[in-house]
């Protein structure tokens, strides 16, 4: 049997949402993740966690491009074809050319809010023994706390790296932190010691 091992998993970091010549880069969470300094604090975690010899993930959310896992009735969703968002194979779902990606690195693509909702994730991390997970992205009200709350329920052992996570505001950030600090562990980047299990 192998040994248990942790991942950083990096959360929706793509250019749609965090890029400054993104859709998002000008509005509330371009902002956010700016005065926060998201970019160069999940890039220092990215190395920190690959120094300590943790895996790395990274997940996006991202259609074909006719758009047919698209929820038409969902409210963060249905914008995204008329708009020309999240359309895999186009600039806008490619992770942010800050944060170094490297051959090995787990891939996952997803259709809605949570990354384990029907994508390899699970399948991806029982297959390399991950019991515990690191997370950071944004933004912090979705997919962060999706992420928590959904691997909470599968049994894995969750830190959040609250400093490289950010939501539309200061106050929804500090919010969904503190309606998840149950379901996990709550670090900084710079105190985390990444190790395995």
């Amino acid at each position: 049997m192998q040994a248990s091992r942790s991942i950083y998993l990096v959360l929706d970091m793509e250019n749609d949402l965090v890029h400054e010549d993104g859709p998002n880069g000008k509005g509330p969470m371009g902002e956010q993740v700016r005065q926060r300094g998201i970019l160069p604090r999940t890039a220092a975690a990215i190395a920190k966690a690959r120094q300590a010899g943790i895996l790395v993930g990274f997940v996006r959310v991202g259609f074909s491009p006719e758009y047919p896992e698209c929820p038409r009735s969902s409210p963060i969703f249905s914008g995204a074809p008329r708009n020309g968002l999240f359309k895999l194979g186009a600039w806008g779902t490619e992770i942010h050319p800050s944060l170094e990606q490297r051959p090995g690195d787990i891939q996952v693509v997803k259709h809605r809010v949570s990354p384990f909702y029907s994508t390899t994730l699970e399948a991806q991390l029982r297959a390399q023994g991950v019991a515990r997970i690191y997370c950071s992205g944004v933004s912090t009200q979705a997919v962060v706390q999706a992420t928590v709350r959904d691997a909470h329920d599968r049994d894995y052992e969750v830190v959040v790296l609250e400093d490289a996570c950010a939501a539309h505001s200061a106050e929804e950030h500090a919010n969904s932190i503190q309606s998840i600090a149950r379901f996990c562990t709550v670090q900084t980047t710079e105190a985390v010691a990444f190790s395995n299990p």
